[in-house]
């Protein structure tokens, strides 16, 4: 039998065993969780400020802006995951873990060059639909069926996601491009989902927090790695407030943002924790008001909210699940 893992007890699903947080109060999670959506609300607005400072846009720097914010994290977290040499883990916490990491990569290479093309506001509205894709894949995935109403929401939320991409069509909110900006925000989306579900299974199987998010980190930014050469960019030559930007985004947005809503995901439902992540559009947008002097247009305000109002809807819907 596996060892326990420190702040973790055993539990048993249809046979199978895995590791469960042990629950801390539910107002000491929700604070924790709100200062973990806030910290991932930041990501786009110090995105902006370094594509801003570096004057260029496009997938080479978005990935290189990804990669170096996987790098520092990982190097961050790699202490903790050394925890790993004295574990005797199932091959499957291994192969969830490698498997988000694919996923984070894919997630960062296509959100983060949304914001190139597309506004904060429709790129963060349309990159946190993840309850709904996750409702969809624990469909696909679980054969969890979802309920009626988390279909009805899921139907709002695309038909939300619509509005946006349609008035981003027609040039409505900003970005060079903002129905490309859009789609990509989608698909981040999607990856985000896949990438929120393997974390949960990898500890739920008995790997720690702190080395599943260096296996996670860690795969993702070798993935991405040598894709900026091999497109011509550089990882040097940028100002200095550039680099400051990628250390920004390691230390809030990745350490505190991800890690803690990977963290709460082991402390409280799910659904609770991806209702949370809703949040994260309307701190965005109004980190991008305030700094940035975005006020998006009423189609994609308007798209927005019936977008949140179906995720929402989604997420109520879900039948209760054990974590």
């Amino acid at each position: 039998m596996n060892a326990t893992v420190p702040g973790t007890v055993e539990g048993n699903l249809d046979g199978e065993v895995f590791m469960v947080a042990k629950a801390l109060p539910r107002w000491q999670v929700g604070t924790i969780l709100g200062l973990g959506v806030l910290a991932v609300a930041t990501s786009s607005v110090i995105i902006r400020l370094a594509l801003n400072a570096a004057q260029t846009e496009g997938f080479g720097f978005s990935l290189v802006l990804a990669v170096v914010r996987l790098l520092l994290a990982t190097a961050v977290l790699l202490p903790t995951g050394r925890s790993l040499l004295s574990q005797t883990l199932p091959r499957r916490a291994w192969g969830f873990a490698i498997a988000a990491g694919f996923c984070l990569a894919g997630h960062f290479a296509t959100w983060i060059t949304s914001l190139s093309f597309t506004s904060i506001a429709a790129s963060t509205a349309l990159v946190t639909t993840n309850p709904v894709w996750v409702g969809l894949i624990l469909w696909l995935w679980f054969g969890q069926r979802p309920s009626r109403l988390t279909m009805v929401g899921i139907a709002i939320a695309l038909t939300g996601g619509m509005i946006i991409a349609f008035a981003g069509s027609g040039g409505i909110h900003g970005g060079s491009n903002p129905l490309l900006g859009d789609g990509l925000a989608l698909l981040g989306a999607m990856l985000a989902s896949l990438y929120f579900l393997l974390g949960r299974e990898a500890q739920r199987q008995g790997m720690g927090l702190g080395a599943y998010g260096a296996i996670a980190y860690g795969v993702a930014a070798l993935v991405l790695l040598p894709l900026p050469p091999l497109l011509g960019v550089s990882y040097l030559g940028y100002p200095p407030i550039v680099y400051g930007c990628m250390v920004a985004m390691a230390l809030i947005p990745q350490l505190i943002g991800h890690t803690v809503i990977n963290w709460s995901v082991m402390q409280i439902s799910p659904t609770l924790v991806t209702l949370a992540i809703l949040f994260e559009p309307v701190a965005a947008s109004v980190m991008g008001w305030i700094g940035f002097g975005e006020v998006p247009g009423w189609p994609v305000v308007g798209g927005g909210l019936i977008l949140l109002m179906g995720v929402a809807l989604a997420v109520v819907g879900e039948p209760r699940q054990r974590v």
